[in-house]
């Protein structure tokens, strides 16, 4: 009888505050495309909110001008792999074009990220408003109730007015975070009474990616620096206090650095 697939749960660490940042945003577009595509008002609701976060996120650093710079110097590290045989040419022509649209959606990103929302003085009533728990009754922002009661279709296509001039930002990280996750080699790994440790010896990386059984009821608690790995897991019930998960623990671990 054939052995049946590990199901697993992957985990990614960032090493440093970029990398941070592009996973943040990448959780929040996926969420607020997500929900901006449903009928549900309470799910447009969420869909704006994340809108608001991903303003916040992206507005603390140059995104931008780091998007560009990061994929130029990839599509030149691509460009030199044009006659490995290892290679699907293919492929790799896919990449430099998606590269090379990106860019140019970048570079026509006028101002500051995200600043045809600030110029909305209504979106900044409420986004004002949503840092007060419950802040945006309808006794609060009427205007607001007014909205999440118009048709699904007109605040479709309000939320779409509202995040299109940002998804330049989202296919650039987009770019990024795929070639990063891809840079890696995997190993297999044993935490012994549920931890694990290992030297670095100088060896960089941007994110550690690490996948385990779903069926294990822990999770991997992080810390890394230039010179040590250290992972200790921890129990997942939610209804006792957490602690070191004594058992042998098998994981699989990737350092990935661009």
């Amino acid at each position: 009888m054939p052995r049946p697939a590990w199901i697993v749960i992957s985990y990614e660490y960032p090493l440093n505050e970029r990398v941070r940042t592009l996973l943040r945003l990448e959780d929040l577009f996926e969420r607020a495309l997500y929900f901006s595509g449903r009928a549900d008002s309470t799910e447009h609701h969420v869909a704006l909110i994340s809108l608001f976060e991903i303003l916040e996120v992206a507005g603390r650093a140059d995104l931008k001008s780091d998007l560009l710079q990061e994929l130029e110097r990839q599509k030149h590290a691509l460009e030199s792999l044009r006659d490995n045989p290892q290679i699907s040419q293919e492929a790799l022509d896919q990449v430099l074009k998606d590269i090379d649209i990106t860019s140019r959606g970048l570079l026509d990103m006028a101002g500051k990220i995200g600043q045809h929302l600030r110029d909305n003085e209504w979106l900044m009533s409420i986004k004002q408003r949503t840092s007060i728990p419950g802040g945006v009754c309808e006794f609060d922002l009427p205007s607001y109730h007014y909205w999440l009661h118009q048709d699904a279709e007109q605040r479709r296509q309000n939320l779409n007015e509202w995040l299109g001039p940002l998804l330049p930002i989202r296919d650039g990280l987009a770019i990024v975070l795929r070639l990063l996750r891809d840079s890696g080699k995997t190993a297999k790994y044993v935490a012994y009474q549920g931890v694990y440790q290992q030297m670095l010896a100088g060896r960089m990386a941007q994110m550690i990616q690490l996948k385990l059984a779903v069926d294990l009821p822990c999770v991997p608690e992080i810390s890394a620096n230039k010179y040590a790995l250290n992972i200790r897991f921890i129990t997942a019930g939610m209804l006792q206090r957490p602690k070191l998960f004594e058992h042998d623990v098998e994981f699989e671990l990737t350092f990935c650095n661009l």
